[in-house]
């Protein structure tokens, strides 16, 4: 399939996709943009929160991974499905029953504004590197398979995916995504069958033949049983646990669409919902990668993690289904990035302009600095995505997840500070903590040889973050505000 074609199709998505949103965001107000004026229909919801959870590192670097760490990766998602169960019935109705626009603000009622506001700029650090980190993946691989061809600068395509993005949303905020989410989720799993359906079709082998080849290099390998090992059962799950609840639960962006549903049994049916979804959703692309893995062997195509899929896709399946691939890339990459912009400029303007409490803005003012807001994170998701260029990790998925233990744990650990703690910490001291745990846990990730032996870190960084972050409060709660 020609570049010429593939930026046609990318356009006529996006046209798709704004007339969703011109639709949906007429008479829309603030309300509407940060909170879908809680009005959302929990099904809409629980349907597009599959592609904003997973998004293009899911549907790239998951069936790139399975080369090298089989079906592991299906221990997080059974640990994340259990954090869901907690963030349905322990935050859901927190959340519900104080009525804030912004999912951090009960903290200020246990650790005072400093609780509230380091958490909020916590969740905009974390969901800023992610969300660039996303974005910078699919549009490689658009670069690589359109743009590239095209003489397009890699900037420029950045720039130009970016304002399309945020085109669509800057009116109607979460009332259009919500909408728009659905849409692309359903091009996701679409773009998902028909790529296992034709690579299937492409082997010589009978679908039983082909999962005994996958069987027997070891791809369809799910528990981890050494534990000292990174990919250990236990670790995996209960990281998976803590990614489940910090990720969603105590991430704006993933609550605001929750909080847009009527009611805390309709928000709580979403999240179990989503959250077994998911698991369906990942085996699917887990079990995708099996297949392209025993392609790339019998073809001899040497292509490995993120490049795999669209090796695989481009070299050797049909126009047809080369298009289809792409808008489910596309499809994986918008709700992620939309959400993100929506996300980070309802934190910004609820949690550090505090929107709630400034009653000398008129509706006209805050909607003027809102969408100034909405401008300038697009404008950093620009610079950023560059810069993830030049880091050019080759498996995403394990960068973006080691971010997310040094930017979610600390939040992790002040959310159970505030929720668990009977002695509130107060004051400025309460910010030193959250961003001082991230620098100990990276001197403990750099000796960490030196000081185990055959024992390695993985993924529950983010639970040792977060428990040294609610150390960290319990010595600054033992400081009085009397003392010198």
């Amino acid at each position: 399939m020609s570049p010429q074609s593939l930026l046609f199709s990318v356009l006529g998505y996006f046209g798709l996709l704004y007339a969703v949103a011109w639709r949906t965001s007429r008479g829309a107000r603030n309300a509407d943009f940060f909170v879908g004026n809680r009005d959302s229909a929990w099904p809409l919801v629980a349907f597009g929160m599959i592609g904003t959870a997973l998004s293009g590192v899911t549907f790239i670097s998951v069936p790139g991974s399975v080369g090298n760490d089989g079906f592991t990766y299906l221990q997080v998602v059974f640990g994340q499905t259990l954090g869901y169960v907690i963030v349905a019935f322990v935050l859901l109705p927190l959340y519900y029953r104080l009525g804030h626009v912004s999912i951090y603000a009960w903290l200020a009622q246990r650790l005072g504004d400093w609780g509230w506001q380091t958490a909020a700029v916590l969740f905009i650090i974390s969901r800023t590197l992610g969300a660039t980190a996303r974005l910078y993946l699919v549009i490689r691989i658009l670069q690589d398979i359109s743009f590239e061809g095209l003489g397009i600068p890699f900037a420029v395509s950045t720039f130009v995916i970016i304002a399309m993005i945020m085109l669509y949303t800057w009116r109607g905020g979460v009332k259009t995504i919500v909408w728009t989410d659905t849409l692309q989720t359903a091009g996701m799993l679409i773009g998902l069958a028909a790529c296992i359906v034709f690579v299937l079709q492409a082997l010589p082998f009978t679908v039983g033949e082909v999962f005994t080849r996958a069987a027997d290099l070891g791809l369809t390998r799910v528990w981890g049983t050494a534990p000292e090992a990174r990919d250990f059962w236990l670790k995996q799950v209960l990281a998976g646990m803590a990614i489940g609840i910090a990720m969603t639960g105590m991430d704006q962006e993933q609550m605001q669409k929750n909080i847009s549903v009527r009611t805390v049994p309709e928000s709580q049916l979403n999240m179990m919902v989503t959250g077994m979804a998911m698991l369906l959703v990942v085996t699917a692309f887990l079990t995708l990668g099996a297949v392209m893995t025993v392609f790339a062997q019998h073809t001899g195509l040497d292509a490995r993690g993120d490049r795999l899929f669209p090796a695989v896709v481009m070299g050797y399946l049909p126009a047809g289904l080369q298009l289809v691939f792409v808008i489910a890339l596309i499809s994986a990459l918008f709700p992620s990035a939309d959400g993100a912009l929506t996300a980070l400029t309802s934190s910004t303007c609820n949690d550090v302009l505090r929107f709630e409490r400034r009653q000398d803005l008129s509706e006209a003012a805050r909607t003027r600095l809102r969408t100034r807001i909405h401008l300038g994170f697009a404008a950093l998701f620009v610079v950023l995505t560059v810069v993830f260029r030049w880091i050019d990790d080759p498996s995403m998925i394990g960068l973006i997840l080691k971010i997310a233990a040094y930017t979610y744990g600390p939040l992790f650990g002040l959310s159970a500070y505030g929720l668990l703690a009977r002695r509130p910490a107060q004051g400025p001291l309460i910010a030193v903590a959250a961003l001082g745990a991230p620098v100990l846990c990276l001197m403990l990730d750099a000796m960490q040889a030196k000081i185990f032996t055959a024992y390695r870190i993985g993924l529950e960084m983010l639970l040792i973050n977060a428990a040294v972050t609610y150390a960290l409060l319990w010595l600054v709660s033992l400081k009085r505000p009397n003392d010198a």
